[in-house]
């Protein structure tokens, strides 16, 4: 954890407040940050870190309370005015170019010159130095779209630097990262720390909390629940600040009567992606899938899921063999997929959550080419209840839900459709503590009335919280299986994805 001794103060946030129709988003909401300090900003998805955000980034403005710069009251009003005031915001979606090379999304919009022209040499040398002060090797002539997203990260960092910004907000960082490129951005943010900058630092994962910040803010319901420092407070706590309740365990415990095999997956391969993969799962048990990143965890749920085609095996639900050309057959054969990228797959973002629900169950909703929509909207109102999915209405548009609540709804469609197979891959990612609890809860529940679950996640503590078995994957193999026993711990998972050769 960090331990760092306050500076001076940069940031100071009084009695925000901001109303938007129908909702009081922040109330009251006070904020400071010092240089060479890291603060957690802690809440569940809604809670109004985003909104706060925007405040600083100058897309919004607060109804109420006085924002301070160096003592100074300041209006932020635009994207230049959060610039000049200092301030940058790394958000989730880098806002990079991905066709134009590094120097050039270094000096996107403001260009050297010499003689009418673009002075290549100078930019290409301010590049290196701000590369540098990251302690990044990365030529700025290569493309940004060809970088890892990582390395794309770190640029968005350079760039932020490059406007001598003190203050850096840092939204979700970590989200699509693996954990040898969270070490990496660690280091830089401890290396910003040592030179003054004031971090605000947003993330989910309580962990990085641990490891990083100096003291946290919670939100809940736009108003402050909780503040102090990370040292004299447990994952506990900032667990029920956020929730507003206690969880006293943070994966629900599961008693289920372990039933006959549901599905068999024997031998499939697909290039070298997937190679020679076979396991069961059997009514009420959890699965858990484990791997580095590139270990073939996704690739092997959507060859199952007849998302992508098998070169060779087969797949059986119920002793049935199932020939699953495409992702609709094996839907009828009993197996859905919740996808990793639930926003671009799971879900169509423009249309309303009840559609979505709708959308894979539109033979029963529907009479011909007329859709029967009182049925659909009786359905749909009983998953928003059992599930309790938080939408305003059933015509909500889907892109404006959390994370969470779009996780509830793509499980109700599938829900919707009896499946025997759940494939869950990474069903919490991006998801806040409180959410979480209720998709373990849901998958405890399938479990209990029989379904199989397979569970594919990058968090070893998810893993062996909600797991019956796991199976370790690499580079394509299946590296080992073990059952997840008392006492099993996270390094003897993450041995057998860390050994260097699996056997044949």
């Amino acid at each position: 954890m960090a331990d760092s001794d306050n500076g001076t103060l940069l940031l100071s946030m009084r009695g925000i407040g901001k109303r938007f129709p129908g909702v009081k988003a922040l109330d009251g909401v006070n904020l400071t940050l010092h240089g060479g300090e890291v603060v957690a900003l802690l809440g569940e998805n809604g809670a109004g870190k985003s909104t706060l955000i925007k405040m600083l980034s100058g897309a919004r403005q607060p109804d109420e309370g006085i924002i301070e710069i160096d003592g100074e009251s300041v209006v932020i009003d635009s994207a230049r005015a959060a610039r000049d005031s200092g301030i940058a915001v790394i958000h989730q979606e880098f806002n990079l170019v991905p066709g134009m090379t590094v120097r050039e999304n270094l000096f996107l919009g403001r260009e050297r010159t010499r003689f009418g022209k673009i002075d290549h040499r100078t930019e290409t040398k301010l590049a290196r130095e701000w590369l540098a002060r990251l302690g990044l090797d990365i030529d700025p002539e290569e493309r940004c779209g060809d970088l890892s997203v990582a390395r794309q990260q770190a640029v968005e960092i350079a760039r932020a630097l490059s406007f001598d910004a003190r203050i850096l907000v840092m939204d979700e960082p970590s989200a699509v990262l693996t954990d040898r490129e969270v070490e990496k951005l660690f280091v830089n943010v401890r290396e910003l720390r040592k030179e003054g900058i004031g971090i605000v630092y947003i993330s989910h994962r309580l962990e990085e909390i641990d490891e990083i910040a100096d003291r946290f803010l919670v939100l809940r319901d736009g108003k402050m629940v909780g503040e102090g420092r990370v040292l004299d407070s447990s994952r506990e706590r900032l667990i029920e600040l956020m929730v507003g309740r206690s969880l006293e365990k943070e994966f629900p415990p599961r008693s289920v009567e372990i039933g006959e095999e549901k599905l068999r997956v024997d031998r499939i391969s697909q290039g070298k992606l997937v190679r020679d993969i076979s396991f069961s799962v059997r009514a009420g048990e959890v699965v858990g899938f484990f791997g580095l990143v590139g270990a073939g965890r996704t690739e092997t749920m959507r060859l199952v899921a007849g998302a992508d085609r098998c070169d060779s095996g087969e797949v059986f639900v119920e002793g049935v063999k199932v020939s699953a050309r495409n992702p609709r057959e094996a839907i009828s054969a009993g197996i859905c997929l919740l996808s990793e990228d639930r926003k671009a797959e799971g879900l169509v973002q423009k249309h309303t959550a009840m559609s979505n629900f709708g959308l894979p169950n539109l033979r029963r909703f529907s009479h011909g080419l007329v859709l029967k929509d009182g049925e659909e909207r009786e359905e749909f109102s009983e998953y928003v209840e059992s599930l309790r999915i938080r939408v305003s209405v059933p015509e909500q548009l889907a892109a404006q839900l959390s994370g969470g609540n779009q996780q509830k709804v793509v499980i109700a469609k599938w829900l919707a459709r009896n499946t025997e197979v759940i494939l869950f891959d990474e069903p919490t990612r991006g998801i806040d503590v409180g959410a979480k609890f209720e998709i373990y809860q849901l998958m405890n529940k399938l479990a209990g009335e029989g379904k199989a679950i397979v569970m594919v996640s990058s968090e070893l503590p998810e893993i062996l919280g909600m797991s019956d078995r796991i199976i370790v994957m690499r580079e394509g193999q299946i590296a080992g299986e073990l059952e997840n026993r008392d006492g099993l711990t996270q390094e003897e998972v993450l041995a057998l994805a860390m050994e260097r050769e699996v056997a044949a």
